[in-house]
């Protein structure tokens, strides 16, 4: 008999062209529930991604959407619009092939900017550039999961009750953790739901180098889509976080 291995859910705000780190979390999920109903925060990576050699930060920069909000301070990021399309375009067209486009690997990588180019002329919401630049990656790296947004969904408002209850309304029976997550996170949460903790974490060396700073754009059109799946393991293991 083949034992069904338990639904995992990620929670993570739309990041544009998302890091690493973020990317390999994703992946190990089978559904991810982008935080779009939170509000935009200019220093986050939602609207921009930082791109260069892994080895090199001062050879790095950021690649930068202007954006309008028209809530001010509290716009929510499905609310946040992008300025002027065609100067958003050619920049993450330009700045990306500039960073990576001589990597051995960079040709699958370019159609994915491309697609998000294209997507880019059709619409100015930055929840659904960013959604999609991560979905290309994601597809890119044989993921074939879910994603769900928030705003789609009902939740309490506090921190950790939010997530157990996006976890438990997509079917899911773990939370997958980022490993900044275990400062605030409340697993009495959880265990009241009869839901899972997973706590994920990336290697600090070798190819995953940068991997919570530099655009996966990076590692993927360098060393191409194969070592995620080389390095990274298996599947995580479920495990419950004990509570407070």
């Amino acid at each position: 008999m083949t034992l069904t291995q338990p639904r995992l859910c990620a929670i993570h705000q739309p990041n544009l062209f998302p890091r690493l780190s973020t990317l390999a979390k994703l992946r190990a999920a089978d559904v991810w529930v982008a935080l779009d109903d939170v509000q935009f925060a200019r220093r986050d990576y939602q609207h921009r991604a930082r791109l260069g050699p892994r080895s090199d930060p001062s050879a790095q920069q950021w690649m930068s959407l202007s954006v309008a909000l028209p809530s001010g301070r509290s716009t929510e990021i499905r609310d946040v619009r992008i300025l002027d399309s065609e100067t958003s375009r050619r920049r993450v067209a330009r700045m990306t092939r500039q960073a990576h486009g001589r990597g051995q690997h960079w040709e699958p990588v370019g159609n994915v900017v491309d697609q998000v180019v294209h997507l880019m002329d059709q619409t100015d919401r930055l929840a659904e550039i960013a959604i999609a630049s991560t979905q290309s990656l994601l597809e890119l790296v044989g993921w074939t999961g879910e994603i769900v947004r928030s705003s789609d969904l009902v939740a309490r408002t506090e921190r950790s009750s939010r997530l157990a209850d996006l976890t438990l309304a997509v079917g899911a029976a773990a939370y997958i953790c980022g490993s900044g997550g275990s400062r605030y996170l409340d697993g009495d949460v959880f265990a009241d739901l009869g839901l899972g903790v997973q706590y994920f974490s990336c290697p600090e060396s070798g190819v995953w180098a940068g991997a919570s700073r530099v655009s996966a754009i990076a590692a993927l059109a360098e060393d191409g889509k194969a070592f995620l799946s080389e390095t990274e393991g298996s599947r995580p293991q479920l495990s419950m976080m004990r509570g407070r």
